[in-house]
C-alpha cells in the first residue's frame, strides 16, 4: 500500500473550480498530464485546463477504489469518475470507470488517464451518441 498514493487521491479528489492553486502541492511545474483526450504539459497549462474542465461540469466527483504500488515513485490509482453536463445525457449524471497511472519524485511529474472516452464523452453527445448506440447495437 502506498501513502503517497492515498494522500494524492485523496487530495486530487477535493479539488474544485475553487482550490485550482492546490495543483502546485501535488504536480511538479514540468508535470506532463495525458488522457485519451487531451495531452498538457506544464503546471500552469494544466491549471487552465482543469480550470476549463471545472467551469464546464457539474457535480464532479472521482471515487479511488485502488492504490497499487509498482516501486518506488511509480504506481496506479483504480477510480470512478460521475459528473454532470448540461448538454450531455439531458443532464443526467454520468459514470465512468478509470485508471491512473503515476510517476513521482515527491510529487507527480507524469500522469496519464486510462478510460473509455466514449463512455466519458461521445456516448453522451446528442448527434454522435445516437450513431455510436446503433453502431453498438449492431456489433453486438
Amino acid at each position: 500500500m502506498s501513502d503517497f498514493l492515498r494522500r494524492f487521491a485523496k487530495d486530487f479528489a477535493a479539488l474544485n473550480k475553487d482550490n485550482l492553486e492546490r495543483l502546485g502541492r501535488l504536480y511538479s511545474d514540468d508535470a506532463l498530464f495525458c488522457d485519451p483526450l487531451h495531452e498538457v504539459r506544464g503546471l500552469d497549462n494544466l491549471r487552465r485546463y482543469f480550470a476549463r474542465l471545472y467551469a464546464n461540469v457539474s457535480d464532479l466527483r472521482f471515487d479511488f477504489h485502488g492504490f497499487d504500488q509498482v516501486r518506488e515513485g511509480e504506481g496506479y490509482l483504480r477510480w470512478t469518475l460521475s459528473y454532470r453536463h448540461p448538454r450531455l445525457a439531458g443532464g443526467q449524471l454520468i459514470r465512468v470507470e478509470g485508471c491512473s497511472h503515476l510517476l513521482w519524485n515527491g510529487k507527480v511529474h507524469r500522469h496519464r488517464d486510462y478510460f473509455d472516452a466514449g463512455a466519458l464523452l461521445y456516448e453522451h453527445a446528442p448527434l454522435i451518441g445516437r450513431l455510436i448506440r446503433w453502431l453498438q447495437r449492431r456489433l453486438a
